[in-house]
């Protein structure tokens, strides 16, 4: 089995877990606090719906939101330094940094902590960025 694939397989299951938990996490405060913003889940609970979004399930809805931006980015670099068979140790090590500085960006944002949460970003895109340079690379020696 190839050690690299099985690393990259393991950042994108975390980083699906990480995203799973933040729906979690804003079905937990709505729930607790029976509080929804959209007509059909508050009339099931009996309530009327909320003018506007509790702030924890807002907070947590800007999270999602900026991994969107990033893990898709993420997952197609990865599988395309697959293809290219990048230095082993750099790329696993590249994955692995991104994905604990994704889980890190997300508890940071979902805690208010600056500038951590901006320190976590940038150490992410930087490793977006190094991965985009190993494909492009890869991309070259093949042309």
């Amino acid at each position: 089995m190839n050690t690299l694939l099985s690393i990259y397989a393991l950042c994108v299951v975390v980083l699906f877990v990480k995203m799973l938990a933040i729906s979690c996490y804003q079905g937990f405060y709505r729930i607790s606090r029976l509080t929804f913003k959209n007509p059909e889940d508050a009339g099931l609970v009996g309530r009327p719906p909320s003018a506007e979004e509790l702030p924890q399930v807002a907070r947590a809805a800007q999270a999602w939101a900026n991994d969107l931006e990033n893990i898709p980015l993420f997952c197609v670099l990865g599988a395309l330094c697959l293809v290219f068979n990048p230095p082993l140790m750099l790329t696993a090590g590249l994955m692995l940094l991104f994905t604990v500085a994704r889980l890190l960006h997300t508890l940071c944002f979902l805690a208010r902590w600056q500038p951590w949460r901006t320190i976590a970003y940038a150490v992410a895109i930087v490793c977006l960025l190094a991965m985009a340079a190993l494909v492009s690379m890869g991309a070259l020696r093949h042309v």
